[in-house]
């Protein structure tokens, strides 16, 4: 068995990365990491202890909170200080605080030690987020950036909420995910770039199953080359 072969997919938010990550660390038998629950998971807790305007607060929270994801059939399952908050993480509430609070280095700085630890007890993961490829794993084996449409985007964000029974505007998603893009693309620590080598795919007109089968050829022809043996027959 080989060492840590990662996968990284970033892109912007409803691009579809982590539903096409959860399918192919499924396919593969790898371990599905999704570090956006991670900062979700710290914003919810500066939420929760009424310190979202305080810098210092935030950062102390980020490196001392144990946060633990556990993927099953059913989906990652979230877990802060050992008490599960895997719906709580998807409020709005913190969908509108979530890019501030990733923007802060400290913040940024303990995740990405939390995520490369994460990756060195695993033979092989695929991690989503904004900043996989050109920050948390440079020299990532394979590196994959999703992008679509604003308003692809903005629709599967709604589909989202009015599965769990929430109906929220399209227009204000889409003007919550535009603001998102602004600050995630301009922020001065890791900001959401597209790596220079990795794979752009659009999933504007294509289906997850798609998406899957394109990411999956890819790293068949990067594992081909690196002569590493992978099973592609997991599930």
């Amino acid at each position: 068995m080989f060492k840590s072969f990662i996968i990284a997919i970033d892109g912007p938010a409803g691009s579809g990365k982590s539903t096409t990550a959860k399918l192919i660390a499924q396919k593969l038998g790898f371990l599905y990491i999704d570090t956006g629950a991670m900062y979700r998971a710290i914003t919810l807790a500066a939420i929760r202890n009424g310190v979202l305007n305080n810098l210092d607060e935030v950062i102390k929270l980020a490196n001392n909170y144990e946060i633990e994801l556990r993927y099953s059939g059913n989906g990652t399952s979230v877990f802060l200080n050992g008490k599960e908050i895997t719906e709580e993480i998807r409020s709005p509430e913190v969908n509108v605080n979530v890019s501030p609070v990733s923007k802060i280095q400290g913040v940024r700085e303990a995740l990405v030690r939390k995520q490369r630890l994460m990756a060195t007890k695993n033979n092989g993961i695929v991690m989503e987020g904004r900043d996989i490829g050109t920050v948390v794993f440079p020299n990532a084996d394979v590196k994959i950036f999703l992008t679509a449409s604003i308003e692809q985007r903005a629709e599967r964000r709604a589909k989202e909420y009015q599965a769990k029974g929430t109906i929220i505007p399209f227009e204000e998603i889409k003007s919550n995910i535009e603001t998102r893009d602004k600050i995630d693309s301009t922020r001065e620590n890791s900001p959401l770039v597209k790596s220079h080598d990795a794979h752009e795919i659009d999933t504007s007109r294509i289906t997850i199953d798609e998406q899957v089968t394109k990411i999956i050829k890819i790293i068949q022809e990067t594992a081909k080359r690196k002569n590493i043996e992978i099973d592609f027959n997991k599930n």
